[in-house]
């Protein structure tokens, strides 16, 4: 059994479960994955399963190709993740879906952070700065003292400060799946998750227990009642109805009115 899947971050919407609670959640196109390598602890020391997602990348490296060709898999799958196996191993080249989640439960979502460049320790580590008054006229922003003084002498290795923020790998544990839909390859989590839309994501199980008695909201599907007429009846009939009154309207004569005011054909 594979425990984790690839996706595409979609965005955030907001939807209204089964008890009626308005919960913002994350959009993530969540496969289809393909098992495009199984790790046997015989050949390769630990189990593990690696599943291939087509995240938009149609031009490959030759290794990349070979190693899908070994696989007999002709699909442009530019990412490849490796997820620990659970149970029994599954075969390679076999599609898995989004219905590996069911509603109600928890996962992990693990994603590229969004990039914000150089950041000052205000943003980046949410210090306080320092006082607007008493003379402080250019430090309203300024990090402070960094030193430890005489011992050890120096700035602590990791001290926080100003530096480059974002762009790094970051989790969120726990948060709820609202909804699956399969049709769509669709999965609906409570919260945000890291990254900016299309970016790729790992999802896999949480260790929180599922939500008892959870309700997750109804899909509807929306089509066109049956007893609504088109405006343009567009059938074969009415078409040649409407050529036949056509050319009857250009063979007609034009009426002529006569001098009493009577209008002849």
């Amino acid at each position: 059994m594979v425990t984790g899947m690839i996706g595409r971050k979609i965005g955030m919407m907001r939807l209204y479960d089964g008890a009626g609670r308005a919960r913002a959640v994350t959009v993530i196109e969540l496969g289809p994955n393909r098992v495009t390598q199984v790790r046997t602890p015989e050949r390769d020391g630990y189990s593990a399963v690696q599943l291939g997602f087509e995240a938009g990348r149609k031009r490959l490296t030759r290794a990349q190709r070979g190693h899908l060709r070994r696989a007999r898999i002709e699909a442009p799958l530019g990412v490849l993740r490796e997820f620990p196996q659970n149970g029994d191993a599954p075969e390679v080249g076999q599609v898995v879906t989004v219905d590996t989640f069911s509603a109600g439960a928890y996962v992990n979502v693990t994603g590229v952070s969004k990039g914000r460049g150089f950041a000052g320790g205000v943003k980046r580590w949410h210090f306080s700065g320092g006082p607007k008054t008493h003379g402080q006229s250019d430090r309203h922003r300024a990090p402070g003292s960094v030193g430890a003084g005489t011992t050890p002498g120096k700035v602590w290795r990791g001290q926080h400060m100003a530096g480059h923020m974002g762009a790094r790998t970051a989790t969120v544990m726990n948060v709820l799946v609202v909804l699956t839909d399969p049709a769509r390859n669709l999965l609906f989590v409570e919260g945000s998750v890291p990254g900016p839309n299309t970016a790729v994501v790992t999802v896999m199980p949480g260790r929180r227990a599922p939500m008892k008695q959870y309700t997750p909201p109804t899909l509807v599907a929306v089509a066109a009642p049956a007893d609504v007429e088109p405006l343009v009846d567009t059938s074969a009939e009415h078409a040649d109805d409407a050529g036949d009154a056509v050319d009857d309207t250009a063979n007609a004569e034009p009426a002529v009115e006569a001098a009493d005011g009577e209008v002849t054909e």
